[in-house]
């Protein structure tokens, strides 16, 4: 069943989603759409992925058939040129871009000892310099329009272990390097935020507070065993972070539920499943 959710908070947006083929990334998307920003939804590739399911026509599909505005923009983010593309391609077809979700993550999760150099390279192109890269490209817009919205997807993988003794999964999960690339993400959007305050750009992080069942997560085998949150939630708090006065919610590193419960926002489902009781305590 597809729902219909009839807001307008984001009327005449353009907002840029990257990752949007599946999970967080799609729902943030959807929900975006639903509130009337027409969504430029982007990942590496068109096309299946044997290892998960779902694609960019489906997430742009999902959106259209809902009553949204949405279009597909291949583009690899671990490359320079195709994220130069990606905004010039953007701009061309739908507009200037208001609002930024940089979600796209490439993700290994190895012991440090023997973690290659080419990987960490790939994940810090990714996930940190990428965010940067695009928000250089798109904040000329965002000033000459007079607001902006630049959200960047973290992780509780950014909160430094404390110990001894430590918390199983840092001994045993290999997230040395995407604790340091989140934690990084963090960092940087703190800043981001301080210096852009006064162009009227917002600047924050969010993440989930429970592992997020998204098929990325179940290949990393981060759903089993683990207390898990609806997608709806961090898609719901995403929108909160892009629809807000940008100066009254700016330099939050925040998690989805702390941050609905704060702003006292029931979470919208977006094909109809009942969602329960949200945010649970923590």
């Amino acid at each position: 069943m597809q729902e219909r959710i009839d807001g307008e908070r984001l009327d005449g947006k353009v907002a840029l989603v990257t990752g949007a083929s599946r999970g967080i990334g799609t729902a943030i998307a959807r929900r975006l759409a639903a509130e009337g920003a027409t969504v430029a939804c982007t990942a590496r590739t068109m096309e299946p992925d044997p290892r998960y399911p779902g694609t960019l026509r489906e997430t742009v599909e999902m959106i259209e058939k809902a009553g949204g505005k949405a279009a597909a923009f291949k583009g690899d983010l671990s490359n320079a040129d195709d994220r130069k593309g990606l905004v010039d391609e953007v701009r061309s077809a739908l507009g200037p871009i208001d609002i930024l979700v940089n979600n796209a993550a490439v993700t290994f999760f190895l012991p440090i000892d023997t973690f290659p150099e080419k990987r960490f390279k790939l994940m810090i192109e990714t996930q940190v310099w990428s965010t940067i890269d695009l928000a250089q490209q798109v904040i000329p817009d965002m000033r000459s329009r007079g607001a902006g919205w630049i959200l960047n997807i973290s992780s509780r993988a950014a909160v430094k272990p404390m110990g001894p003794p430590f918390e199983e999964f840092y001994k045993t999960g290999n997230s040395s390097v995407y604790g340091l690339c989140k934690a990084a993400l963090e960092r940087l959007s703190l800043g981001m935020a301080a210096e852009l305050f006064d162009d009227n750009i917002a600047v924050n992080t969010l993440a989930p507070w429970d592992n997020v069942p998204t098929p990325g997560a179940g290949v990393h085998d981060l759903v089993e065993k683990y207390r898990l949150e609806p997608e709806e939630i961090i898609a719901q708090a995403a929108l909160e972070l892009c629809a807000a006065e940008p100066k009254t919610l700016t330099g939050r590193v925040a998690y989805s539920q702390s941050l609905i419960q704060e702003l006292g926002v029931t979470p919208h489902a977006l094909d109809g499943r009942p969602l329960g009781t949200w945010p649970r305590a923590h």
